[in-house]
């Protein structure tokens, strides 16, 4: 350490062309700063004060290397290429965050350098490469892990990583990820309101669409209890953005729309355009499952324009298919027809799991029921949808593909395919706010209701 500071000393002393006279008068000596420059001593705090005082530098500066108010100046940094994600373009928020990650990792502020890294993160989700976003959010984790940082800091990166499992269809994983933090988090004693809030936050999606409703609820209200002690506006209008699900679940529209009114008027003082429209997205899907079409597809085609503009690519496809339902069921089939085939090459397995096979489902109902029984064309797409949604474990729209199909099947003479699809959709359950698109369909005949979604997770 004493060699490093040494090296520093004289290349600051030489940069603003002083003799080692100069610099050590009048408390020390032309010898002993020769001495210090050669790594031969081990310099005291008294000492490297007056010296960085002589150089126009910092204590600081000299003991680590950093320049004075680094540290400050990449906070600062950061909250503009955030800014700039939000409201600009992804790809020079990535250049920006980038610039950060390279000053932060030279330097060693391993709190900057993980907070760039989830930075590109972010920006990697809203282009739609789930596979780079995983790898920066994986990368900043390991940051922390190695600086010693607690488990508090470490929880946005984890919360990243769930989200890029959540929308590559991996729903399990994404509520493993999510429940072992919070189980650490408990069990520990680290009671950090904004950590759990964003976690609380992070589960419900997940929850939902695997059909856990019970523990999105409490999820839900877990958050709902913390936030009075959480100052991040953003954080908060995202609690109320998710927590307007769970409400629509339970048949609560007003509530859910009062707390999408809550999240919106955060996201608009924030300025935060990709999130505003998710607002919109959100202010559709309640409308959409409430049967009132009409603003609905208002609402989902504000959310788009907005996706699209901020290049959000994977969540304006998300949202062109639940739009796709939207215009069939006011009777604008050729327009939703053309939606869903512009989607169906942008949305995989991999990639908006359950939104792809929301798309292949509509495609299979205008197939069947508005293109004058196009049976095969239906079937082909209905398999493909229960084989996404199986592999995701979606239960309200599996359970919704699994009746589709065995109807199918059934009006074709199959009865024992058209019985082993609707044992398949035994045991899920599609009621409001469950399933990704429409209105919950009825339960078909002889519908199992003892089962229990929430008793097979994980």
């Amino acid at each position: 350490m004493r060699e490093a500071i040494g090296r520093r000393v004289h290349r600051l002393r030489t940069e603003r062309e002083l003799t080692q006279r100069q610099l050590a008068e009048p408390a020390y000596t032309a010898a002993y700063i020769s001495t210090l420059e050669a790594g031969k001593v081990q310099p005291s705090e008294k000492a490297l004060r007056h010296i960085a005082e002589r150089l126009g530098s910092s204590y600081e500066e000299l003991v680590t290397g950093r320049p004075a108010h680094l540290a400050t100046d990449l906070r600062l940094r950061l909250t503009e290429a955030q800014r700039t994600l939000t409201t600009h373009d992804p790809d020079d928020a990535a250049e920006r965050y980038t610039a950060i990650l390279r000053d932060a990792e030279h330097h060693g502020l391993h709190s900057e350098h993980a907070a760039a890294l989830v930075g590109l993160g972010h920006c990697a989700l809203e282009t739609g490469d789930l596979d780079r976003a995983r790898e920066h959010f994986e990368a900043a984790e390991s940051v922390l892990v190695a600086a010693g940082a607690p488990l508090p800091q470490r929880v946005a990166a984890i919360r990243g990583r769930s989200v890029t499992h959540l929308l590559a269809g991996e729903l399990r994983y994404a509520c493993y990820l999510v429940e072992k933090t919070l189980d650490e988090l408990n069990s520990s004693g680290l009671h950090d309101p904004e950590a759990l809030v964003l976690l609380y936050t992070a589960a419900i999606a997940p929850y939902m669409d695997l059909g856990a409703h019970a523990r999105a609820a409490q999820a839900a209200e877990l958050a709902l209890a913390l936030a009075p002690q959480v100052s991040d506006p953003e954080l908060i209008a995202r609690m109320h953005r998710g927590v307007a699900r769970t409400l629509i679940a339970e048949g609560k529209v007003a509530e859910a729309e009062e707390s999408l009114a809550k999240a919106a008027a955060y996201y608009q003082q924030l300025q935060l355009r990709t999130e505003l429209a998710q607002c919109h997205w959100m202010r559709g899907y309640v409308h959409a499952q409430d049967g009132d079409l009409e603003r609905a597809e208002s609402e989902l085609r504000t959310a788009h324009a907005g996706l699209v503009s901020q290049r959000a690519a994977l969540y304006a496809s998300q949202v062109g298919v639940e739009l796709a339902d939207v215009l069939r069921r006011r009777g604008k089939t050729g327009e939703a027809e053309a939606l869903l085939r512009e989607l169906v090459d942008q949305l995989h397995s991999e990639r908006g799991a359950v939104h792809a096979a929301g798309a292949h489902r509509l495609l299979g109902m205008i197939a069947e029921q508005d293109h004058g029984d196009d049976l095969d064309t239906a079937e082909e797409h209905y398999t493909i949808a229960l084989a996404l949604l199986e592999t995701a474990g979606a239960t309200g729209d599996l359970a919704d593909i699994c009746r589709l199909l065995g109807d199918l099947l059934r009006r074709t003479g199959r009865v024992e395919a058209a019985l082993d699809a609707y044992r398949t959709g035994l045991g899920h359950r599609a009621a409001p706010g469950t399933t990704t698109l429409g209105p919950a369909p009825a339960r078909p005949p002889h519908w199992h209701r003892g089962a229990s979604p929430e008793s097979t997770l994980l």
